[in-house]
């Protein structure tokens, strides 16, 4: 599972490739990460050199107390940065807007036609990856136009599934 990681302003790609081996940003570590007796304490060792850190999960972000020093960090995985950006990018409240697939994925549902309006968070679509499934919603008032897919396809990232007018 790969996710991006933002410390202090600066972002990593932390991909974890199995339970001794993280990578981040493309370098390769071998670690050993354990909690200390079920406490938010936890054993760290990275490259054969120990390190105790403290960390709990805040309301958005996680607080990693290290070496004396308190960090906020925020963690994402790949999917749910997709979905966010496609949800939140700018969307003008007139003209068409295209929603496209913000991964791979099969279409499980689409739960709207064209013609019919729609409001600002409704499920526009259902989309399939990685086994889990996404709810694509409406980001903002309008009327369905043209539904370019139907369930059981299959479709690319960034493809245009349909369109709110």
């Amino acid at each position: 599972m790969r996710y991006i990681t933002n410390v202090e302003g600066k972002q990593y790609l932390v991909e974890i490739i199995d339970e001794k081996h993280v990578s981040v940003d493309g370098k390769v570590y071998e670690v050993d990460f354990e909690s200390v007796s079920g406490q938010p304490v936890y054993s760290l060792i990275v490259d054969g050199k120990s390190h105790e850190g403290y960390a709990a999960q805040g309301e958005d972000n996680w607080q990693v107390l290290l070496r004396g020093r308190l960090y906020p960090v925020t963690v994402e995985d790949e999917r749910e940065k997709r979905l966010r950006s496609a949800a939140s990018h700018g969307v003008a409240e007139t003209g068409e807007f295209h929603l496209r697939a913000p991964m791979p994925g099969l279409v499980v549902t689409v739960p709207v036609e064209e013609g019919q309006a729609v409001k600002r968070g409704q499920v526009l679509l259902i989309l399939e990856s990685m086994k889990m499934q996404n709810e694509l919603k409406a980001p903002r008032d309008g009327t369905i136009g043209r539904v370019r897919v139907k369930a059981g396809e299959s479709v690319e990232q960034k493809q245009i599934l349909l369109s709110v007018q």
